[in-house]
């Protein structure tokens, strides 16, 4: 079954969302990360850019590196090259998370972002999915 991780109250859920993709990467813990397209670019740009001093390998999910590359991002979990990890930054659950070992959930501290995460969760655990929350600062 799934482990699923909610990180919640963190702010500023992309820039977030980096830092946990580099922990995972030196984990050495293939991740893909699913969102719309508009927010993949977004978050593409800023993986590049997060941090001076790191470097956090990562493709779009159509690349013929895909395979061979550990951060994946995607909108489309049909073309996910390998089913570790899952950080999904969309809004709502994604249709094929139960593929993966592990799905990262990462809830910002915007209204709607809150929400949809409540949602979330209230999915996972109504269907016996085993629940981590981790609480950023209050």
């Amino acid at each position: 079954m799934t482990r699923i991780d909610f990180h919640s109250n963190v702010g500023d859920a992309l820039l977030y969302a980096c830092r946990l993709l580099r922990k995972a990467y030196q984990a050495g813990q293939p991740t893909v990360v699913l969102a719309d397209a508009a927010r993949l670019r977004v978050f593409d740009e800023l993986l590049w850019t997060f941090s001076p001093l790191d470097f956090v390998p990562h493709c779009m999910a159509d690349s013929t590196l895909a395979a061979t590359t550990p951060i994946v991002l995607t909108t489309d979990l049909d073309l996910a090259p390998h089913h570790q990890v899952l950080l999904n930054l969309g809004a709502g659950v994604p249709a094929q998370f139960a593929r993966f070992e592990r799905l990262l959930e990462v809830i910002g501290n915007e209204p709607d972002e809150l929400a949809a995460g409540r949602e979330r969760y209230r999915f996972y655990r109504d269907r016996g999915y085993p629940l981590n929350n981790y609480k950023q600062g209050a």
